[in-house]
């Protein structure tokens, strides 16, 4: 009976600190996507240019490791807060871009709003069933990885085509992050809420990054 009482003990106090962990990590969420939508309309306003790839990613990965470094002190919460901040800065010129097209500010408007429910669609399906997705884990990497370097070579041998499917690949990808990662805290798998910030971030970045390009292309046609 007394080994009863204590494994009861041990999953509510399990049970309080998943809910601490989504509950810290949709807070600083909702800080860093403000942030990095101010950061973005300044980086519009004052028309600043695009870093360019190399920068982009030697800026991206740099900030992302000293977050992971730093993800168990307060350092690590200013790290994410410059790595969204920089992330936010280099989609202000891609945003101008868009907006500058006949129906860009409708497109730009589309990508939010679409980005927006699939976020919160996703993530009230694996809060309501509370589903275990871990096992999405692996394919995720590979596929992320793999569509990683298609983007990149899309980009380096300008291929338009390649970038489109890039891109609605990443649609999914990006979704399934969002599934994974929340199914990921409520079951203990991810018990930093700043690295879990940063995973679902990225993912709502690169959803909305991936979502404008193929509504972009489409009212071209």
């Amino acid at each position: 009976m007394e080994n009863i009482k204590q494994i009861d003990h041990g999953i509510g106090n399990e049970s309080i600190l998943q809910h601490k962990v989504l509950q810290n990590t949709y807070a600083l969420l909702s800080m860093t996507l403000l942030f990095s939508g101010v950061v973005a309309s300044i980086s519009m306003v004052m028309n600043l240019p695009h870093p360019g790839i190399i920068l982009t990613l030697l800026g991206y990965f740099g900030l992302l490791y000293l977050t992971a470094a730093n993800r168990n002190s307060a350092t690590g919460i200013v790290c994410v807060f410059a790595l969204t901040g920089f992330m936010g800065y280099t989609l202000g010129p891609v945003i101008s871009a868009y907006l500058s097209l006949p129906n860009g500010p409708l497109v730009v408007a589309k990508a939010l709003i679409t980005t927006g429910i699939i976020f919160i669609a996703l993530s009230a399906y694996v809060l309501i069933t509370r589903k275990n997705l871990s096992f999405m884990g692996g394919f995720l990497m590979a596929g992320i990885l793999i569509a990683f370097i298609g983007a990149i070579a899309a980009l380096i041998f300008n291929i338009p085509a390649l970038s489109l499917a890039i891109s609605a690949v990443f649609v999914l990808l990006m979704s399934g992050l969002i599934l994974y990662e929340t199914s990921n805290i409520i079951h203990g798998g991810e018990t930093n809420y700043i690295m879990a910030t940063v995973s679902l971030f990225v993912a709502i970045y690169n959803l909305f990054s991936s979502l404008l390009m193929l509504l972009g292309f489409s009212s071209q046609e």
